[in-house]
Formats: structure tokens, sequence, C-alpha cells
């Protein structure tokens, strides 16, 4: 063999080498729910039009996109039109996609259009917000969000700020919302009759709306001279509303909410001149999606689903130890991100720009 030949087979080996090098990787890098299976998969909103609903869409495509079996991924928005929500889901299976995962904003007028799609042959995957029926006849699974877990976690707060006690303050959204229910059960959990509720029954009704929340918040201020700590399981939807607190010459009180990038920036813009603004935030759950999309995709492609069924949003910020996190805040990016995502600060600035 001469020196060339050599050279030649040298070559070769090194290729196969590198090439061998890139499969094992890429095969170390496929999750372990996706599976071999070639399949199509949709995303559907009962609303998408905020900032949430567009970080959580991209959210889910890029962990549907994680796996190379998925050919293609789509959205839909039921712009809060609950017939629009059923005909699209209807509209996305008859179009021959295979899986679908599904935020059931209407509740349990979405479970007849969900059980058909599921008897059709379609994997379907509602999440977060409860339809009714049961995994196995209506739908493949159901991927919830602990929000006990969350009051929990602010009532343990609370109480390392507030050993004694204090007057709370409890916003939650609309009236009856079980998430508000649930977070509330967490909260007295481990909170003792120390710690007064001074809101209507079981919560303040915001809507999760900035502008409801204000005048809320208005009339809390006018009606007690003391609020300690003010809970909230939307941070971001507070951050019009705190200053009412400078113009009634009283300090923002210590606030155990959800995270926000504008709400992380008020924090950092104004805490100096506000001595009681402690701030403690869990995860805002847009990566709930995450755990419904590798459920969805195991189902269709033939994966090993993750073991859990329930999200559990984990702590974020802590103003007072630091830990998990100290307040974060990027002045340069948009208010309207969430830095608790799994998803780049510049992808969300992308999600929320571009719609």
């Amino acid at each position: 063999m001469n020196f060339l030949d050599k050279q030649k087979l040298a070559f070769a080996a090194a290729a196969t080498a590198i090439a061998l090098g890139c499969s094992n990787l890429a095969q170390a890098e496929t999750p372990s729910w996706c599976g071999p299976k070639k399949a199509t998969i949709a995303l559907l909103d009962g609303y998408g039009g905020n900032s949430w609903r567009q970080v959580t869409t991209a959210s889910g495509k890029e962990e549907a996109l994680k796996c190379p079996s998925i050919t293609k991924y789509e959205y839909a928005d039921g712009q809060g039109d609950t017939q629009k929500s059923i005909s699209d889901i209807k509209a996305m299976a008859a179009k021959g996609i295979d899986a679908l995962v599904v935020f059931p904003d209407a509740g349990q007028a979405m479970l007849p259009a969900i059980t058909a799609v599921y008897k059709s042959g379609k994997v379907i995957v509602p999440y977060r917000v409860e339809a009714g029926g049961q995994a196995g006849v209506n739908y493949t699974k159901f991927i919830g969000t602990d929000f006990v877990n969350d009051g929990q976690n602010w009532g343990n707060w609370i109480k390392s700020v507030l050993p004694q006690g204090g007057n709370l303050l409890f916003l939650s959204g609309p009236a009856g919302n079980s998430q508000g229910l649930d977070e509330l059960k967490g909260l007295k959990s481990v909170l003792g009759p120390e710690y007064k509720f001074i809101n209507p029954e079981p919560f303040d009704v915001t809507n999760w709306d900035p502008a409801l929340t204000q005048k809320v918040l208005t009339a809390e201020i006018a009606k007690n001279n003391k609020i300690d700590v003010i809970v909230s399981d939307f941070g971001p939807s507070l951050v019009g509303a705190l200053p009412l607190f400078k113009q009634s010459g009283r300090s923002i009180p210590a606030l155990a909410t959800s995270d926000g990038n504008s709400l992380g920036c008020l924090w950092a813009d104004v805490h100096q001149d506000n001595p009681d603004f402690k701030l403690f935030t869990v995860s805002t759950e847009n990566d709930n999606v995450r755990l419904a999309v590798q459920q969805a995709v195991a189902a269709v492609t033939g994966g090993t689903p993750p073991t859990a069924e329930t999200f559990k949003g984990p702590v974020f910020e802590n103003s007072v130890t630091g830990a998990p996190h100290a307040v974060q805040c990027r002045k340069d990016l948009p208010g309207q991100i969430y830095l608790s995502a799994e998803l780049s600060p510049e992808e969300q600035t992308k999600a929320v720009s571009t719609k």
C-alpha cells in the first residue's frame, strides 16, 4: 500500500468516525419521549391573545420539534370564542393532524369535541384547564398543574417574613376559578389563624385584568389601613396598580405572586423607596405546555411517556434570600416576557413582538 492509499484510508476512517460520532450524538439528544413513528402535532388555544399564551405557544413548538419524528407543528387560536375553539379542534383532526394538545379555556363545553376526536383514533391531550371526562375514555391524558403547591410555597414564604402573622390580601382571576381556589387551599394548609385574609371570600376577583386589578386594589387600600402582604396568581397584572400605595403615602407591602419581567423591573426601580416591598415569585408556568407536548408526542410516536402527569411550577425569585434567584430584570427586553420560562428571553421577545 503506497502513501497515497494509506492517506485515503486514514481519511475514510476519520470520516466514518465523525459520522458515527454525529449519529451517536443525535441519538443521545433525542429525548426518550420521542419515538420512531412519524407524526404531526397541533397546539390549540382557547384564547391566544396575550403574552403568556404567545410565550407558551412558542415553548410548545420548541418542545415538539426536539423530536425528529414530528414532521409538522400547527397552531390555532380560538380567540376567546368557544364555537371557534370547537371548530378548530374538529378542523385539525379532519385535516389529518395526528396529535392535538388543547388548552380548553371553555372547560366542559369543549369535552364533546375532545371526546369525538379521541374516539376517532387521534391522540388528544388537554392541559391546565379541566374539561371534565377521564383519560382513556374522553382523551389520551390530562396534564394538570399543582396550584395547591403554589399556595403552599407562598404560605411558607409569608411565614418566614411575617412570623407573627398579619393581614393578607389575596387576588385571583374570575369568580370561582379552580386555580384560585386550589391556591387558597395551599395557603390555608400552612398558615394559621394569625394570618387574616381581609379580602372578600374566597378572593378578590380581578379576571387577571390589569385595569380591574387597579380598581380592586384602589378600593382595598381605601378600606384597609394595614395590608401586610398581597398574594396574587398573576404578578404582571399588578404592575400598574402597585404605585397606588405611594399615592396613599404607604410602602408597597410584601408580595407573593408569579413572575414577569415587568414586575421584576418594577421591584428593581422602587424597592429602595418601599422598605416593606419584599418579593417572592413562583414560575408563571409557561412550561406546563412542555409536559403536555411530551405526553402527546410519546403517545403518537411510540416514545416513553414522562412519569409526571401534573406540572409543579418551581419557586423562582426571593428578594430576601436570593435563592433560588434574586429578583430578575431585563430592561433591554419587553416587560411582557417571563424569565422563569425555559424558552430563551430572546426567543420570547420574538414571540411577543411578532403578534
